[in-house]
């Protein structure tokens, strides 16, 4: 009987071991074909670009220029910046695949200007919604167009910079 329970400890553990792992979590090939992707520089307030969301939302938003990356793999990086009413921020390093209209949360910035790996990082549907409207606003009208790609990370923040896709190239997925 206590080999049984050692047995299933074990297992359970090991699953467990996999789940949390920054490999499995952080976008390894095995992820229909993701490179995996080095966490940027943390972000610099001179470098933050704005992204024009809603009237409505209770956060200002920002990418910072230097994290824009536009992988072989067809999935945009960047890292988010939101700054409340009350001047907190909330830093997070993010994914959107173009070809499905899907982003992902790879990792998050702490206050010691260092970052956390994601350690529930799983792609998931944009939804459409006002929660959202951030990511909403960089497929639509910044990174991706009609299932297409920005075609590079210069590319990208031109975008960014000019309020959306009217002078930028996008590549087809």
């Amino acid at each position: 009987m206590r080999a049984w329970l050692a047995l299933g400890l074990m297992l359970a553990l090991a699953a467990w071991a996999k789940v949390g792992s920054a490999e499995d979590n952080y976008g390894d090939a095995g992820r229909g074909g993701e490179a995996q992707a080095p966490l940027p520089e943390y972000p610099k307030s001179e470098n933050y670009v704005p992204l024009q969301v809603s009237a409505t939302t209770p956060f200002v938003f920002f990418i910072d220029a230097k994290s824009v990356s536009v992988g072989k793999d067809g999935v945009v990086r960047y890292s988010l910046i939101a700054k409340s009413s009350g001047g907190a921020l909330n830093i997070s390093f993010e994914g959107i695949r173009c070809s499905d209209g899907q982003f992902r949360v790879y990792a998050f910035g702490r206050s010691d200007q260092t970052w956390s790996e994601s350690r529930m990082s799983r792609w998931q549907p944009i939804p459409a919604d006002a929660r959202n409207g951030q990511r909403t606003v960089l497929y639509r009208d910044v990174f991706c167009f009609g299932g297409g790609i920005i075609g590079s990370a210069e590319e990208a923040v031109q975008a960014l910079r000019s309020g959306g896709r009217s002078r930028a190239t996008y590549l087809g997925y």
